[in-house]
């Protein structure tokens, strides 16, 4: 059978991380990490804003935006709960503030942060008003900075085995 052939990372990789057992989260429940069980979320209602914003503009109706300013709420005040536990984890774990990925991944979901907290303030007492063309967009660029993140994140689990169940330490030397 043919080997695959061997495409290099996106970003930095180290051997060393392939072969250990990973890093522990430091928000855990029975050692299973909350980061990325909670991410679901935010990403869900932003992503799910943007296309509300669409649906509003395709079609005009009102519903889409109530549904919208609701979708950015409900990923705002998500997005804080998902926010405090990793940036628990990005201080207290030597091997996230070590990668580029770790530093990506949190500069880019503050950004999209910041912007969802000015998409629903512009959007508070004028929520079909506010949608086009800036709303639309600030949605849009929210939910790719999400997809961005999602990448970076996921180079943290997989290629670089932070809140995994794992004994390494979270302390490098």
């Amino acid at each position: 059978m043919a080997q695959a052939p061997s495409i290099p990372p996106f970003i930095e990789s180290n051997t060393t991380e392939y072969h250990d057992s990973g890093v522990p989260s430091t928000v855990a429940i029975a050692k299973h990490p909350l980061h990325p069980l909670i991410v679901t979320f935010p990403i869900a209602f932003l992503s799910g804003a943007a296309g509300a914003d669409v649906g509003y503009w395709l079609t005009g109706d009102a519903f889409w935006a109530r549904a919208a300013i609701w979708f950015i709420g409900a990923g705002f005040v998500s997005g804080l709960l998902a926010a405090l536990t990793g940036m628990l984890d990005f201080l207290r774990i030597d091997r996230v503030r070590k990668r580029s990925a770790g530093w990506i991944h949190m500069v880019t979901n503050v950004v999209a942060m910041s912007l969802t907290l000015v998409n629903w303030i512009l959007r508070w007492n004028n929520f079909e008003g506010a949608i086009l063309p800036v709303g639309m967009i600030i949605s849009v660029v929210v939910a790719s900075l999400l997809a961005i993140s999602g990448w970076f994140g996921a180079e943290l689990i997989y290629r670089h085995k932070v809140a995994v169940i794992g004994d390494s330490s979270r302390y490098e030397p």
